[in-house]
C-alpha cells in the first residue's frame, strides 16, 4: 500500500484550521489554569486548615480522576446545565483549564514552600505586609524554580487538547480522525497530526528553555 500524500494536501486547510484552534485552546487554558492554579496553590498553604480544605479537595478530585471523564462531565453535564446547550470549544477550555489548575497549583505550592522562611521573616521585619512580601520577594524567586515543571505542564496540556476530539471540538486531532474516516487510512492522517504536535511542542520547549536561561542570568 502506497503512502498517499494527496489526501494530506487535500486536508491541509482543515489541519491548519485545527492547528490554530489547538493553539488557541492551549493558550487560553494555560492562562486560565495558571491564574486558578496560583490562587489554589496559595489557598493550600494558608495557615487555617479549615479554609485550606476546599483547595486540597479540588486538587485531589481533579488529579485523581481522568481528564477524559472530566471532559465528558463538563461537556454533557455542566455546560448544558448552565447554558441549555452543548458547546465543545467552551467545554474544552473549561475542562483543560480546571484540570491544569490542579497540577499547576501543586507546582506553585512546592515552589513557594521551597523558598527559605527567612525571606518572609526578613521582609516582614522591614515593614512589608504578607501580600507585599509574597508578590515582591517570594513569588519572583519561586517563579524561577517553577519554570521547568510549569513548562512540562504546558506541553502536557497542549498534547492533552487532542482528547477534545471525542466531543467534536474541531481541533487538530478531530480533522485527523475525519481524514482517516473518509479514506480509511491510518498512517497518513495520524502521522500528519503527530508531526504537527511534535512541531508545536518543540517550539514551546524552545521558548521555555530560552526563558529559563534568561531568568538564570538575571
Amino acid at each position: 500500500m502506497s503512502f498517499r500524500w494527496d489526501i494530506i494536501f487535500e486536508y491541509a486547510p482543515f489541519l491548519l484550521k485545527g492547528t490554530l484552534l489547538t493553539i488557541g485552546l492551549s493558550v487560553s487554558s494555560i492562562l486560565i489554569g495558571t491564574f486558578l492554579g496560583l490562587l489554589i496553590g496559595l489557598g493550600k498553604i494558608m495557615r487555617n486548615k479549615v479554609l485550606a480544605l476546599p483547595f486540597y479537595g479540588y486538587v485531589t478530585v481533579f488529579r485523581g480522576t481522568p481528564l477524559l471523564v472530566q471532559i465528558f462531565l463538563i461537556h454533557f453535564g455542566i455546560v448544558p446545565f448552565f447554558t441549555g446547550e452543548t458547546n465543545a470549544v467552551t467545554a474544552g477550555v473549561i475542562a483543560l483549564s480546571l484540570n491544569a489548575a490542579a497540577y499547576i497549583a501543586e507546582i506553585f505550592r512546592a515552589g513557594i514552600q521551597s523558598i527559605d522562611k527567612g525571606q518572609m521573616e526578613g521582609a516582614r521585619s522591614l515593614g512589608m505586609t504578607h501580600a507585599q512580601t509574597m508578590i515582591h520577594v517570594v513569588l519572583p524567586q519561586a517563579f524561577k524554580r517553577m519554570i521547568p515543571p510549569l513548562g512540562n505542564e504546558f506541553i502536557v496540556l497542549l498534547k492533552d487538547s487532542s482528547l477534545l476530539c471525542v466531543i467534536a471540538a474541531p481541533e487538530l486531532m478531530y480533522w485527523g480522525k475525519a481524514m482517516g474516516s473518509q479514506y480509511f487510512k491510518v498512517w497518513e492522517p495520524y502521522l500528519a497530526c503527530a508531526f504537527i504536535y511534535l512541531f508545536l511542542t518543540l517550539i514551546l520547549s524552545f521558548v521555555l528553555n530560552r526563558l529559563e536561561r534568561r531568568l538564570k542570568t538575571e
